[in-house]
């Protein structure tokens, strides 16, 4: 294949110029208020996917946002490669927190990052990984080195749960029709360890309420007589770890994978500094589940989490009151074999059964979705391996992400697929949280690597 850093190099600007006006527009898909702007980005893919080369674009209604689908296709016979990503955005707050407004996007120096890093809402998840993609096919197509044939299939709903996806999916079983799915949503370890994801964890989010007197009571005439729902609350949030952080909820580990010490033996050889991980999030502490290793904590065990909590007063200065309600956002990681429904039910049932008679308490699940693991031993993993040593010069190390694709299990159970995750963010980077940010190192170097996916897979395709 013909060298991509001349064309890179060439085009550089251009192409931190195009990502940066992707990411000004705040598609945020959690927030109606931000409606129309999530439909501008899907049109702008919509353009970009065609400047880029691809024959067909177009844009798929669902009952949500829409689903931007493009595909060039140069011969049946070739191999297909599905390219899947997302174009909304998680909402920016805390926005007091941020350096620079989020959708206001900036360049400049870090010490991970010396060359720069686009710091923006969805800069690294997933505008800037996806629009590796977009780019990569518009220099095999400008140089004519496209080796097969591709797809697009990039959504507006990936972080509200994927639920319309999950129809569009079914219902286009022929459309998407691929011999490998192809997807840029996670990290690798360090700029000089390349890795590759290998697998990924599931997801139950809930959100609960708990309600104690039908209106807000002045905390002095009722107070020790009327059961306070944010007292009630904490404690029973409290009560779902045990003193090693393990999950209380009864059932919740019957199906947990349990990896043999041999799989745990080649985790612990990635490289991993516990001082400069504790350094980086300004902790002075690792914390979590007895037993097992923070890198195993956030990649093959189960979490519980609280995102969110709220009730009564919270405005400035004082209001001595006795809240009617409290809320919690919930969301539990689940590794393989563990289904989320399942999961969702064992915690509706549990967390109803610990409440005290002088409330009463209402869940609502918002989505969830299985866990996948890749396999290491197919010509995709092989192709991706080749790529990155293509780029890097370096044998990329395979390793588990504690984050969730939830769409990635239904893509191999409706499309008989095989997914490979090859990403280019940092965990430094600040997805979800304030001041997110994706290196222009990373970025191009993402450009770079991907065409050689499409060769070697191609090549190795042929000799299966």
């Amino acid at each position: 294949m013909e060298s991509l850093v001349p064309y890179i190099t060439k085009h550089k600007n251009r192409f931190i110029n195009e990502l940066v006006e992707l990411l000004k527009i705040p598609s945020i898909s959690a927030d109606s208020t931000y409606k129309l702007d999530v439909l501008k980005t899907a049109d702008i893919i919509k353009t970009s996917l065609k400047q880029a080369g691809c024959d067909t674009v177009e844009i798929c209604k669902t009952e949500g946002y829409p689903i931007v689908y493009g595909e060039k296709i140069i011969d049946s016979k070739l191999p297909t490669i599905l390219v899947y990503g997302h174009y909304d955005v998680q909402p920016p707050d805390p926005i007091e927190l941020w350096d620079s407004p989020p959708f206001e996007p900036i360049i400049k120096t870090t010490e991970k990052h010396p060359e720069g890093a686009i710091f923006a809402r969805g800069a690294c998840d997933d505008k800037g990984q996806m629009y590796m993609h977009v780019k990569a096919l518009e220099f095999m197509n400008t140089t004519n080195q496209l080796p097969c044939n591709v797809k697009f299939m990039i959504e507006g709903e990936e972080e509200v749960g994927s639920v319309n996806l999950a129809t569009f999916v079914k219902e286009n079983k022929e459309k998407l029709k691929n011999d490998v799915i192809l997807i840029s949503d996670t990290g690798m370890i360090a700029n000089h360890i390349p890795s590759i994801t290998t697998g990924l964890r599931g997801l139950s989010y809930v959100e609960v309420e708990v309600t104690g007197p039908n209106r807000d009571l002045h905390s002095g005439l009722y107070g020790g007589a009327v059961a306070n729902p944010i007292n009630i609350l904490t404690k029973m949030i409290a009560s779902l770890h045990d003193e090693n952080n393990h999950i209380t909820i009864p059932g919740f580990y019957d199906n947990v994978e349990e990896l043999t010490d041999t799989a745990r033996a080649a985790m612990a050889k990635a490289p991993f500094n516990l001082e400069e991980y504790q350094k980086t999030l300004a902790i002075k502490s690792v914390y979590g589940e007895a037993g097992y290793t923070t890198n195993e904590r956030n990649a093959i065990r189960p979490t519980l989490d609280v995102n969110g909590i709220w009730g009564g007063y919270t405005g400035e200065g004082a209001k001595t009151v006795i809240p009617s309600k409290a809320f919690a956002k919930i969301s539990m990681r689940l590794v393989p074999n563990q289904n989320w429904e399942t999961i969702t039910q064992l915690f509706t049932t549990h967390f109803k059964a610990i409440a005290p008679k002088a409330v009463t308490v209402k869940i609502t699940p918002h989505h969830g979705g299985q866990g996948y693991v890749t396999p290491t031993n197919n010509i995709a993993y092989q192709a991706a391996s080749k790529a990155y040593q293509s780029t890097f010069g370096k044998v990329p190390i395979p390793q588990r992400s504690g984050g969730s694709i939830p769409i990635v299990a239904l893509f191999e159970q409706e499309l008989k697929s095989k997914t490979i995750l090859m990403g280019f963010g940092l965990d430094s980077d600040a997805i979800h949280s304030p001041n997110e940010h994706f290196g222009i190192w990373n970025y191009l170097k993402g450009i770079e690597t991907i065409p050689y996916f499409y060769k070697y897979f191609t090549e190795l395709f042929h000799t299966k």
